[in-house]
């Protein structure tokens, strides 16, 4: 049991240890790029440790796996997979060693940090990530121990032939980017399978370590395309399109007579014409348009992103007939439906109070939220965003 909790505690440590990672991770760099699901496929090998009545590396064995899945959004993955080798056990007074083989069939979820942290980054090069699981697991070839029954206790757990166990499992990897396509992952994992494992009588489950590397192949990922400003909203210009003012061959002007004159009367002396009336130009307005970005599931505004917000409140006090309008907006590849109507409302509610806190009075700002059932953008990334668009009142 002392033994368990030591793993447990070890495990939560690796956790933490990727999830400070995670979050170093926010200030490298954002999550502009696009994602696309895709499948991939992993093959791996290394070393599996069953804990048992014995010092801790004496029961050292080989192991090796392949495991295939699916990343259907930039946090959230399944894969289904099948491992394992060679497991050990002992029996004690004196010490001697003990092998059999098992295989272990599973499926896992996985979370991949970086991306809950600072957002999907296709070209990042390293990617932490948690998994947990069940799976059944099979032993089988317990010749060496059944050679050693004499030595078991009268209630030993000690099988022959093969024996079939339900299995739960959990931990963390480090997937290193050699290219879009090929990464190397490095993976540690606690299995947990009923006490009757390593045909031993000892605490409720019994245990078996892992420590494995190999490589990940992406399938089907689309190549990395980076976020663009929004375009700022079309206008019509009031100002009429300029014509050709390049100079055209004048026609040959006809010879005319000269006017005869004719002499008059000295006219009456007229009133001066009214001078014309002063023209005032009018300045054409070109509405505004601002994108303030968030990252994946969050609605507090980033520092990086304040700036934007400081350009909106400058226009908006350089002319007092302007108005704001401010629409949130959910990325719908990522979250539910309520859970997004709800994040695109803070999102936009928050851009709007930053507004306000700037000294543009409430009357100038509007607020509006479209969850994920419109989605300006096509790259779901560049949807995670709140739209200021300044125009007249």
């Amino acid at each position: 049991m002392k033994r368990s909790r030591t793993i447990i505690k070890a495990t939560a440590l690796l956790c933490g240890a990727m999830l400070c990672i995670g979050a170093g991770a926010q200030e490298a760099g954002s999550g502009t790029d696009e994602f696309k699901g895709h499948w991939h496929v992993g093959v791996h090998g290394g070393i599996g440790q069953t804990i048992g009545e014995t010092s801790f590396g004496s029961l050292i064995s080989p192991a090796a796996g392949i495991d295939f899945g699916y990343r259907f959004t930039p946090v959230w993955g399944i894969r289904a997979g099948i491992g394992g080798w060679q497991a050990k056990g002992a029996v004690v007074g004196p010490t001697q060693e003990y092998s059999y083989n098992y295989l272990q069939g599973s499926i896992d979820a996985t979370v991949d940090i970086c991306s809950i942290f600072a957002g999907y980054k296709m070209s990042r090069t390293l990617n932490p990530y948690l998994f947990a699981g069940i799976g059944v697991n099979g032993a089988f070839n317990n010749d060496e121990a059944q050679a050693l029954s004499g030595r078991f206790p009268a209630d030993n757990l000690l099988w022959d032939g093969s024996k079939v166990l339900p299995a739960g499992r959990f931990g963390g990897g480090l997937d290193i980017r050699l290219t879009n396509v090929v990464h190397l992952s490095i993976e540690i994992d606690a299995n947990f399978l009923g006490d009757s494992f390593n045909s031993k009588r000892g605490s409720a489950v019994d245990w078996q370590l892992g420590a494995q590397a190999g490589l990940k192949f992406n399938i089907g990922m689309k190549k990395a395309r980076k976020s663009t400003a929004a375009p700022a909203a079309a206008v019509p210009s009031a100002v009429p399109a300029v014509q050709d003012q390049s100079p055209a061959e004048e026609p040959e002007k006809e010879t005319q007579p000269e006017p005869v004159v004719v002499p008059q009367e000295p006219a009456a002396a007229q009133e001066p014409a009214p001078a014309p009336e002063e023209t005032v130009e009018k300045k054409e307005f070109k509405a505004v348009q601002s994108d303030i970005l968030f990252t994946i599931g969050k609605s507090e505004i980033r520092e990086a992103e304040m700036s934007k917000i400081n350009a909106v409140v400058e226009d908006l006090k350089a002319d007092p007939q302007t108005v704001v309008k401010v629409i949130g907006h959910a990325d719908a590849e990522t979250g539910s439906e309520s859970r997004n109507l709800e994040l695109s409302r803070q999102r936009a509610e928050n851009v709007a109070a930053a507004i306000m806190d700037a000294g543009i009075s409430s009357d100038r700002v509007t607020v509006e939220y479209k969850g994920d059932k419109e989605n300006p953008y096509t790259e779901p990334a560049r949807n995670r965003v709140a739209i200021c668009v300044i125009g007249l009142k």
